[in-house]
């Protein structure tokens, strides 16, 4: 064996743990300082515990809320979309329609879609709304995800 190649041992080492327990062993440095040991990991202390040092588990945290958060603001905008409360005008139906409508009291696509369950003979009896009028709301609120009533489809000539 050739001289002054290898480090230095130790056989008196001193472990030291973050919990406090400290121990001798035999190693090339002097002192250790680890995170862990058999007295506070979890596998050997059988107590449910997250151990860590780095961050992580408060990161995959901090990404879990943003998810929520995503979640509950892409459900948000959904149920806005649909929402019966959305003024008609917002179908950009023209100008002759939407006023036909207002005159009519219908202000609102959920008022609009009550007229549209009584079948198209009901709104088309709004003064100034015709056939044309008509097909483009029922495309528009299609468009937007609502769900026609059946009587609706029924085509009255």
């Amino acid at each position: 064996m050739k001289p002054n190649i290898h480090p230095t041992y130790y056989p008196d080492a001193q472990v030291i743990c973050a919990c406090g327990n400290t121990w001798t062993t035999g190693s090339t440095k002097k002192v250790i300082h680890t995170d862990l040991c058999s007295k506070c990991h979890p596998f050997f202390t059988g107590e449910q515990r997250i151990v860590d040092s780095e961050g992580q588990v408060d990161r995959f945290y901090r990404k879990l809320e943003v998810r929520k958060q995503f979640q509950a603001d892409k459900e948000a905008r959904e149920a806005a979309r649909v929402s019966p409360l959305r003024p008609i005008t917002d179908l950009e139906l023209g100008k002759r329609a939407t006023d036909a409508l207002a005159k009519a009291g219908i202000t609102n696509v959920g008022q609009a879609l009550e007229r549209l369950a009584q079948g198209e003979a009901a709104i088309l009896t709004i003064e100034g709304f015709g056939r044309k009028s008509l097909a483009d709301m029922k495309k528009r609120l299609r468009a937007f995800g609502y769900q026609l009533p059946e009587a609706a489809d029924e085509i009255v000539v």
